[in-house]
């Protein structure tokens, strides 16, 4: 019996397609809007070479308004609109759990080691910091954030939820504290200097993240060397402008160069500006002192134009392209995300595109490209597979691609190892691929391959 095609499977129109991919999904996760659904740090290789930590935020709000036929992002998301506060009152939570966690790592080593000075410096291996800690283990950094439940969600469309440092009576200083904690003021060594805010969207969707909380979310990541966000291109404009000048005007307020700093923050309700009140402020908003480098991840997923089509991300390469000089012009960073082996290509074409597509975002000003092995788990690629139309990569493809990219010299090409052993098929050798793959994220220079006599 022959499979059915593409045309069968898969119907054609942005209409029918939205309604497609939605009717095959399986149940949505449980969420709550005011904590984000998972935090890690990560080991990442910087621009000048140095091996960074980073602090990822995984939040939780409003899914993205495009239906991607290959995204499984919105498990994680909500139906409604992210309450105005919900997004701060999660870094304000999460920040709060990292501290707690690094102070607990610090209490674990000084009593393991108890001649030596404790270090606050994690080993190369991340860590996920969502694990089943104890109250008492977490109490000094949680107490403060959960004061945020203290109120209920108000109903009705203009919902707010309380801050840390906001309408709560916790002084704007002591805000400040918790990231500290995180970030080390001090210099210590081994403590995140990025920090990726990805919302399972876009960033700037004001549905997602409401842009009356901009200042809030700047104000508490402003003590960081680079803030990370994700994009769709079609977002991307004079909002990304005012978030990338609120940065530097916090980054300013905290070093003392301005009076304005408050004492204490109340929850108040913004006046938008408008875009001509954008671009007018923004030359002088940019201080003379160091300032977060804001950078934008764009999923371009495929430079292939007749597959991309088919992913439903609903732009062209032009597009991207226009969204991705719009960047440069104005000096923020884009990173972009390239699937590796998306629907409708075999694994020699997965492996090609996946190169060429790295290609297109270098060509674009990408300093980054993020590869990321293209998985079930959203239910239209498993009906994909029943066509004959999409298969997981293979693990040797992902290794291909990462070893292809770097060898490009453009710029820094990471792979995406989460739920890696999904795409082996020898559990002898995968844990030394893995572990190459992770060395070769960080030290971006060619690795002998792993040999095994015992691959299928």
């Amino acid at each position: 019996m022959s499979q059915p095609t593409v045309a069968a499977i898969y119907p054609d129109g942005i209409r029918v397609r939205d309604r497609w991919i939605l009717s095959r999904r399986p149940a949505r996760a449980a969420v709550d809007v005011r904590r984000p659904h998972a935090y890690v740090i990560e080991h990442e290789r910087a621009a000048d070479g140095e091996t960074v930590e980073v602090a990822t935020l995984f939040l939780t709000g409003r899914e993205c308004p495009w239906r991607c036929l290959m995204c499984d992002l919105w498990k994680n998301t909500t139906e409604e609109r992210t309450p105005v506060g919900a997004i701060p009152a999660q870094i304000d939570f999460a920040l709060a759990e990292l501290g707690s966690s690094r102070r607990e790592e610090a209490l674990t080593e000084a009593v393991e080691s108890p001649g030596e000075q404790g270090s606050m410096e994690q080993s190369g291996v991340s860590f996920p910091l969502t694990p089943n800690l104890s109250a008492e283990e977490r109490e000094s950094g949680r107490r403060r954030v959960e004061q945020a439940d203290a109120d209920e969600l108000s109903s009705g469309g203009d919902q707010r939820l309380p801050l840390l440092g906001e309408r709560v009576g916790v002084r704007e200083k002591e805000a400040h504290e918790l990231v500290g904690e995180v970030v080390g003021s001090s210099g210590r060594t081994g403590s995140p200097r990025h920090i990726k805010l990805y919302n399972s969207g876009s960033f700037f969707d004001r549905a997602a993240v409401p842009f009356e909380d901009y200042e809030a979310i700047a104000r508490r990541v402003a003590s960081f060397e680079r803030v990370i966000v994700e994009s769709h291109p079609a977002l991307i404009g004079e909002a990304t402008l005012h978030f990338r000048d609120l940065l530097a005007r916090e980054a300013k307020m905290e070093a003392g160069s301005s009076s304005e700093k408050p004492v204490a923050a109340e929850v108040t309700r913004l006046t938008i500006p408008s875009a001509e009140e954008i671009k007018a402020s923004s030359r002088r908003l940019l201080p003379s002192c160091n300032v977060p480098r804001l950078e934008v991840a764009m999923g371009l997923e495929t430079a292939h134009p007749d597959v991309l089509a088919k992913l439903n991300k609903r732009f062209t390469l032009d597009d991207f392209a226009r969204a991705a000089e719009f960047l440069r012009r104005e000096g923020i960073a884009l990173r972009v995300f390239v699937l590796v082996k998306p629907p409708f290509m075999d694994e020699g074409e997965g492996l090609e595109w996946a190169v060429r597509s790295a290609k297109f975002a270098f060509d674009c000003g990408a300093t980054v490209v993020s590869l990321i092995p293209t998985r079930f788990g959203n239910g239209a690629l498993e009906a994909l597979a029943t066509a004959g139309q999409f298969a997981p990569p293979h693990l040797a493809s992902v290794e291909a691609a990462l070893e292809l990219g770097i060898a490009l010299g453009r710029g820094r090409v990471f792979a995406d190892l989460w739920d890696l052993e999904k795409f082996s098929n020898c559990p002898a050798c995968f844990p030394a691929r893995r572990d190459r793959l992770r060395r070769l994220n960080l030290e971006q220079q060619f690795l002998p391959p792993i040999l095994c006599d015992r691959c299928p």
